[in-house]
């Protein structure tokens, strides 16, 4: 019977802690001093450090790493046998540690650093070293062949580095390895077929290379794999048929390669499958009995393949299962009903086929479903009604089918809709009004059908519309008015109708094409290409006329409550004038500072003096609201200084900012929000005093072409996670939550140490629960969420969206407009070919080198939270809370190349599972 996986461990830690006893042993009846000759090795090793590494690294002084060095574990004999330092931002490289005078070495762990160079041949003279853990650095070069040297190895993590060449044959002398993780380098050639000896391999990652040729029949030997993944290298021929003889695999992805063939005959009966990617290759084959059922099945995408047969009904028995994607294949046959089965599907997508019948009504009992892609087949019968029963369906695309019938009225059901295609079938009749309560639709595309009838005026009740198609069907009558209420309507095509009249007067209707309004009765409006609607300078003339009237009779109407309206004003400003007076009087009365005890006279007159009574020399910052200056005092000590501006007919500057300010800060403390050390508030004289901050704004940096080349990655991602931090701290952990209303890159500080604080909290608002929050509109143009356009109702998605531009702004080192404008034109469920072909790469700020290794995955990962926080819909963007725990977990490593991600994959959760 074999050994399991554990026992194998367990077996193999003992023949280590035995060999490596025996040699401490040997070392000290020797005479060697094993102890001096390592601490020597780590310290020259530590000397190749850079300044900040080597400040992280501080504890390794001496003759002794046993005694509380960093990072170094030694055995009872003295030896040190492991170096575990995984993130601590290291920067230096493997060749200036002499492998040499650390023979006992178990385990060296570097996991997450800024490890540069080649691995030296040297690393091979470790023969007991169990685990090399050297993922996620800046490795280049070659994988050594003296690492098969290593026979003792259980584990090698090299992924996510800059490796490059072939992967050496000699990695077969590892019989003991349980873990090989070479993912995501830029090795080259074919994968040896020496790999296949390594019969206790358990978990086996080459994916995101440049790997070519063939895999090695030899892999059908290696019978205790759990996960075998493959994807995106330029791999060909047959898939290995007993990669499931074991029973243990849970994870076989192999998508976008250019494999041939059939599916392994060892998965059909492989019940431990968890994850199944097959996608994007040329595989073959007949696979309506290709596969079996799976209790563990989670994910399946067999998509972009040259399948065919029927869609097996033993997929509806994977309980489990909540994605299944068999699109763009050469599938036929009818859906079966026993798909309903699997109620916990997310996703089911058979578009791109040949199947054939109706759509099954038991697809209803399927209440997890968020998208259903039927499209492009040859379906055929009527919609079923019992759709609607789906409570969460976003994407519901049965175009380019044969279906008939009429539009179900009970889809306005389906609350959480955003794309609807019914496009390019054969249903009739009128359409439903009901659509017009589908309030989060962002897409409808109803082309190319039979329906007849007016076009409901409740459809310009959309507000999240963004594409509206129509076109080529048989409606009558005119555009409603209703129309000119859809903001958000980006693209529309009505043509080769019967429509006539003139058309709304919106952005969407004006800017169309020709095309796109053409084969008409009789449309008209002020557009190119269009007559001009007939009378209408004399409806015009009318228009105005009656406005002048109507704008008469009211003022006469109300003539008398605006007089006493005007009166209250007036009583109302003398009486708050005076409560002014009052709260100034109260407030100089009080201490100064208040926050401290110092003497409230003499530290006026030193700010005065420091500043030389305020003057210019002194100012680094304007605003609106005032200048801020920076005051050095005789003692060293440094404070930003707010001057607030006055207007010269008041006695104190905007009274109600300035006290805004001091409630605000004075309630808060956090790390990533600027301190407030006091106040003064004297007639024409009124300022804050703030902690300094030495680097200043983050729009100076992000500005200055100098400074921002020497804005690293690292530095600007920490900057992202500071600005989350305080603000979910603002927004949750605050009672009440406090938003801020102003978010921009001006109002971001940086210390020294490039630690961000966020400041100008003079429109921070308190928010009230169980109560509206109307107020004033406040804040940056360019920042500013879209809804306060046409609402005053602020809550926490405000900041939010704020947040998205500020992030997107540190990535590319600009303000991210058009491509925030760019964006907007496109919804999460249809792109635009710009944005689809858009590259990460070609985004981010030029004026510094690519990202790599992991870099490179933090901000992809960031990219993606700072889009979502930019949707349009202010409920379907995050909160501060659920990004900070997003930022805080261990994500798995991209598997597509930094190079190689699309804007797309990043707004698109669908395509997003590619990168992974």
């Amino acid at each position: 019977m074999p050994l399991s996986n554990k026992k194998l461990s367990l077996i193999l830690a003992f023949i280590n802690f035995f060999l490596l006893a025996c040699s401490e042993q040997l070392n000290a009846s020797s005479g060697i001093p094993p102890v001096a000759y390592q601490a020597k090795a780590l310290l020259a090793w530590k000397a190749g450090f850079d300044n900040q590494s080597q400040s992280v690294v501080a504890s390794w002084k001496g003759n002794s790493p046993c005694s509380k060095w960093i990072g170094i574990s030694c055995s009872r004999g003295g030896n040190v046998i492991r170096i575990s330092l995984t993130s601590y931002g290291l920067r230096g490289k493997l060749h200036d540690l002499n492998f040499s005078s650390l023979p006992n070495l178990l385990k060296i762990d570097l996991f997450n650093n800024s490890i540069y160079g080649t691995i030296p041949q040297e690393i091979g003279k470790l023969k007991y070293l169990m685990y090399l853990e050297l993922a996620r650095n800046g490795l280049t070069g070659k994988i050594p062949d003296s690492v098969g040297d290593l026979r003792n190895l259980r584990v090698i993590q090299l992924y996510e580095n800059q490796l490059s060449g072939h992967i050496p044959p000699t990695l077969g002398n590892l019989t003991m390895l349980d873990s090989l993780f070479l993912h995501l380098n830029f090795l080259s050639g074919s994968i040896p077929s020496e790999l296949g000896k390594l019969k206790n391999l358990a978990y086996l990652r080459l994916s995101s290379n440049n790997l070519t040729g063939t895999l090695p029949l030899e892999f059908n030997n290696l019978t205790r794999l759990v996960a075998f993944r493959m994807s995106e290298n330029l791999l060909t021929g047959p898939l290995p048929d007993n990669i499931c003889a074991g029973g243990l695999l849970e994870k076989f992805t192999v998508p976008n390669n250019r494999f041939t063939g059939p599916v392994p005959r060892s998965l059909k009966n492989c019940t431990s499958l968890y994850r199944l990617r097959l996608d994007g290759n040329q595989l073959t084959g007949d696979i309506s009995e290709a596969f079996g059922v799976y209790p563990h099945l989670n994910y399946v995408d067999l998509s972009r393949n040259k399948f065919y047969g029927k869609v097996s009904s033993n997929w509806g028995l994977c309980k489990n299962l909540t994605s299944l994607r068999i699109s763009d294949n050469n599938m036929s046959g009818q859906i079966s009903p026993e798909l309903g089965k699997a109620t916990l599907l997310v996703e089911l997508d058979l578009s791109r086929n040949h199947l054939v019948g109706g759509i099954p009504n038991s697809l209803a009992n399927l209440a997890s479903l968020l998208e259903l892609l039927l499209h492009d087949n040859k379906l055929s019968g009527d919609i079923p009604p019992d759709i609607a029963k789906l409570p969460n369906l976003a994407n519901l695309n049965l175009g380019n089918n044969n279906l008939s019938g009429l539009i179900p009225k009970n889809l306005a059901m389906c609350r959480h809709l955003l794309n609807l295609n019914l496009s390019q079938n054969c249903i009739r009749g009128r359409i439903p009004s009901e659509i017009g309560s589908l309030q989060s639709l962002q897409y409808l595309d109803l082309s190319w059908n039979l329906l007849t009838g007016e076009v409901p005026k409740v459809l310009g009740g959309l507000r999240s519309l963004e594409t509206l198609n129509i076109s080529h069907n048989e409606l009558n009558g005119s555009i409603k008015s209703t129309f000119e209420l859809m903001q958000s309507l980006i693209s529309v095509d009505i043509s080769y109708n019967q429509l006539e009249g003139p058309l709304p007067d919106t952005k969407a209707f004006r800017e169309a094409p020709v095309a796109a309004l053409e084969k008409n009765k009789g449309l008209c409006g002020n557009i190119i290409g269009l007559d001009k609607c007939p009378g209408i300078q004399h409806d015009e003339g009318k228009q105005k006329q009656h406005r002048k009237l109507f704008i008469l009779i009211l003022l006469s109407l109300l003539a008398v409550p605006i007089f006493l309206y005007i009166s209250a004003l007036i009583v109302y400003y003398l009486h708050h004038r005076a409560r002014n007076l009052k709260t100034k009087a109260t407030i100089e009365d009080t201490n100064l500072f208040t926050i401290w005890s110092y003497d409230s006279k003499i530290v006026y007159e030193e700010i005065v003096r420091a500043t030389d009574n305020f003057n210019a020399d002194h100012c680094i910052g304007t605003g609106g609201s005032g200048s801020v200056y920076k005051a050095h005092f005789p003692s060293g000590q440094n404070w930003a200084i707010k001057r607030l501006h006055a207007p010269e007919d008041e006695m104190l500057p905007d009274l109600k900012s300035f006290t805004n300010e001091i409630r605000t800060l004075t309630s808060i403390k956090h790390r990533n929000i600027v301190k407030l050390y006091g106040f003064c508030s004297k007639p024409q004289q009124s300022f804050l005093i703030y902690e300094f901050l030495e680097r200043g704004s983050l729009s100076n940096i992000l500005n200055n072409q100098k400074i921002a080349a020497n804005f690293e990655w690292i530095q600007r991602l920490n900057v992202i996670k500071d600005v989350v931090s305080g603000l979910s701290y603002m927004h949750h952990d605050c009672k009440p939550s406090i938003i801020h209303r102003d978010l921009s890159s001006k109002n971001i500080l940086l210390d020294s140490n490039s630690v961000a604080h966020i400041s100008d909290f003079g429109t921070a608002r308190f928010l009230k629960p169980n109560s509206s929050n109307w107020t004033s509109f406040a804040g940056t143009y360019g920042y500013s969420a879209p809804e306060l356009a046409y609402t005053m109702n602020v809550d926490e998605k405000c900041d939010v969206y704020s947040f998205g531009i500020l992030a997107m702004e540190v990535i590319m080192g600009r303000h991210p407009g058009d491509l925030v404008s760019s964006l907007s034109t496109s919804s999460a469920r249809s792109f635009q070919s710009s944005v689809d072909e858009t590259l990460v790469k070609d985004v981010v700020d030029q004026r510094l080198p690519s990202p790599k290794t992991h870099v490179a995955e933090e901000m992809v990962y960031i990219i993606k939270i700072a889009l979502a926080c930019l949707h349009l819909i202010p409920q379907c963007r995050p909160t501060f809370r659920q990004v900070s725990l997003q930022l805080s977990k261990r994500r798995p490593p991209l598997q597509t190349a930094f190079h190689m991600i699309t804007l797309s994959q990043l707004l698109d959760p669908r395509r997003d599972q590619s990168l992974h």
